[in-house]
């Protein structure tokens, strides 16, 4: 029998590593962008055509690379930064293995033009996967020039599985967002479709911040800084109430490189726990160095996962820090007592003399003597007189005009029949019982929906009703959240929705990434109301806003939809699955809330435009809106 193992030639093998290291264009500008900051580049430009679908190319000014070089930086594990094992233990360049150009030249067309500041003449390879189909001197700058075309056109499968030019375009701009946050002392620019996405000067980190996220988050940031033996932490956090549910920046670095930590997350976030709602964030830029040597970067293809050898006391020193912040820069909330209109206390003056406070009292005083019209001291001696006070005089106004109620609105017949069902009439908001009492008992038993004359409001979040097969209870935020759902997606389908003009008009930061999918999903957000002007620089002025939603917080309305379409986004052309997301993000934002107490009109309203709808008894994400207990679950608990 033959033998059946065989080495894979260089073009396959790279492929396969390219499986790895390359999986969308994202990949490939972190890392021709990550090469350009090892050469020491001060200014690097990234042009992106279709979504790095069409073409990717980064320019830097950084050392170039000689003739030699520039042929051998395309091999297979060929690397300037590392000569031995020791060396992955000492590393503080971003880029170290050598397989990213062997990866990328293996399933894309690329072209590198480069040229050392020494060298008169540069150099241009063209590689198309993994053959060299020339090299040639040429005139260029200094730096290195790379252009990477038709990414995976020799790997149909691979391309076949790329998402869409928004969500490809939304995860470069993610990893570029790591990069600059790092090196605030490199310029960058941007662009797509010869649109400027970026244009980031050189500044301090601060500023550089302010550039990339916008700048109302300067008044949002709190420095923080500690440096021990095991590490130095440096940065900012967020102050608490600046959290929000979704859209929070949070971002770790270690040596210079992103990574992500679920550990040290929870590290940051225990502190903020008595101080914001539960299920929100808040945004933070947390730097720390360490020793090389105690960690690995080397345990994921894409070295966003590090592993740290002393992560425990590390989680201590982070979550000692944030603490120490808030409380120094009055992160926590302190108590203000409200002096105004009280006498301030006099200072004592320890030169004059002090005398001990005379206590006046009636020496014949008796409690127990019965008062007497007699002169004083008749009576038994005593000279107390009880004033007469007239009882009903002093709680006149204070009738009670009906029974109880959350919100004292309830009806007259509610108080006529209060005595009839006392069980039906709490003394607190626990029950709110429709104007008709009770006609459910004898409502139509033909079908197993509610009649919407028997409704009753408990704990101000179910809606209670008896049905066919037995008692039904409805959650009003649930079922609000289905009925304003439906009727915005067909508000986005008609374009009928109707505006609320806004006196003043709030506006909007974005980034980069929120601000490509708002030009997206704005002929949505038009469709049901919201009216929104574009100022440049990723900012937005909002000027009206879908009737039924005044009162909420414009701006965070937008940006949390935005949010929502970003993480829901699918992987066909932008449509259908992205306007769910807005629509229904909207509908939670806009729903009755939990406690929220409503009369039997409103709750008549509610479960008869329930009904309506689709799918009455889930809703959009597939939470249940409904329950019903039948009558063998009811008589089993008697």
């Amino acid at each position: 029998m033959s033998d059946i193992i065989k080495l894979l030639p260089d073009s396959v093998a790279n492929q396969i590593a390219a499986g790895e290291v390359v999986q969308r264009p994202a990949s490939v500008i972190k890392e021709l962008v990550e090469n350009s900051i090892d050469a020491g580049a001060s200014h690097i430009e990234v042009w992106v055509t279709d979504a790095g679908k069409t073409c990717i190319r980064v320019i830097d000014d950084g050392c170039g690379m000689s003739v030699m070089d520039a042929r051998q930086a395309f091999e297979r594990h060929a690397t300037s930064k590392i000569r031995q094992a020791s060396d992955l233990f000492a590393l503080t360049t971003m880029g170290f293995r050598g397989e990213a150009l062997a990866s990328i030249a293996a399933v894309a067309q690329v072209e590198l033009r480069t040229r050392r500041e020494e060298d008169e003449l540069g150099t241009s390879v063209l590689i198309s996967g993994s053959k060299v189909e020339g090299q040639e001197p040429v005139s260029c700058p200094k730096g290195s020039d790379f252009s990477v075309k038709n990414l995976f056109f020799n790997v149909p499968a691979r391309r076949k599985f790329l998402k869409s030019n928004q969500t490809e375009l939304n995860n470069i701009l993610t990893e570029i967002d790591r990069i600059v946050l790092v090196h605030p002392d490199v310029s960058f620019t941007v662009r797509h479709n010869d649109n400027e996405l970026y244009r980031l000067p050189a500044a301090s980190l601060r500023m550089r911040l302010m550039n990339v996220f916008g700048k109302k988050l300067n008044d949002q940031l709190l420095t923080v800084e500690v440096e021990t033996t095991l590490v130095k932490v440096s940065g900012y956090v967020a102050k608490p109430e600046s959290s929000r549910k979704k859209g929070a920046h949070q971002y770790f670095f270690v040596n210079g490189r992103y990574m992500r930590h679920p550990y040290f997350h929870r590290a940051i976030m225990e502190p903020y726990e008595p101080l914001i709602p539960a299920g929100e964030q808040v945004s933070y830029f947390i730097y720390m160095e360490v020793e090389p040597a105690d960690i690995d970067v080397n345990i994921h293809p894409t070295k966003t996962e590090i592993k740290f050898e002393n992560e425990q006391a590390i989680w201590q020193i982070l979550s000692a820090a944030v603490r120490e912040t808030l409380g120094r820069f009055g992160g926590v909330p302190s108590i203000d007592f409200d002096t105004e209109g009280r006498p301030d206390i006099p200072i004592s003056d320890f030169g004059l003399p002090t005398e001990l406070p005379q206590v006046k009292f009636n020496p014949s005083f008796n409690p127990f003597d019965t008062p007497s019209s007699s002169a004083p001291g008749g009576g038994g001696g005593s000279s107390y007189h009880r004033t007469p006070i007239d009882w009903e005089k002093a709680y006149s106004g204070l009738e009670r005009p009906s029974a109880l109620g959350g919100n004292g609105r309830m009806s007259e017949s509610v108080n006529e029949q209060a005595e009839l069902y006392p069980s039906a009439i709490s003394s607190g908001d626990d029950v709110i019982a429709s104007p008709k009492l009770f006609p459910s008992a004898v409502s139509s038993e033909s079908a197993d929906t509610p009649s919407t004359s028997g409704l009753y409001q408990f704990k101000g979040r179910f809606i209670v009703t008896s049905v066919k097969s037995g008692l039904m209870l409805i959650d009003q935020h649930r079922a609000h959240v289905r009925i304003l759902f439906e009727r915005y997606i067909r508000q986005m389908e008609s374009s009928g929705g109707v505006s609320q003009g806004l006196l003043f008009p709030e506006l909007i930061q974005l980034t980069a990434a929120e601000d490509t999918m708002l030009k997206t999903i704005l002929p949505d957000l038009q469709a049901v109301g919201f009216d929104l002007s574009s100022l440049g620089g990723n900012s937005y002025s909002i000027s009206a806003i879908p009737a039924g939603t005044e009162g909420l917080d414009a701006a965070g309305l937008v940006h949390s939809m935005v949010t929502s379409a970003i993480e829901h986004e699918g992987g066909g052309e932008v449509g259908a699955e992205i306007r769910t997301s807005v629509a229904l993000s909207l509908a939670r934002s806009a729903a009755i809330v939990h406690g929220q107490i409503l009369t039997a009109a409103e709750m008549d309203e509610l479960v008869a435009s329930l009904f309506v709808c689709a799918t009455p008894g889930y809703t959009p994400d597939g939470q249940t809106v409904l329950t019903v207990f039948s009558l063998d679950e009811i008589d089993k608990r008697f």
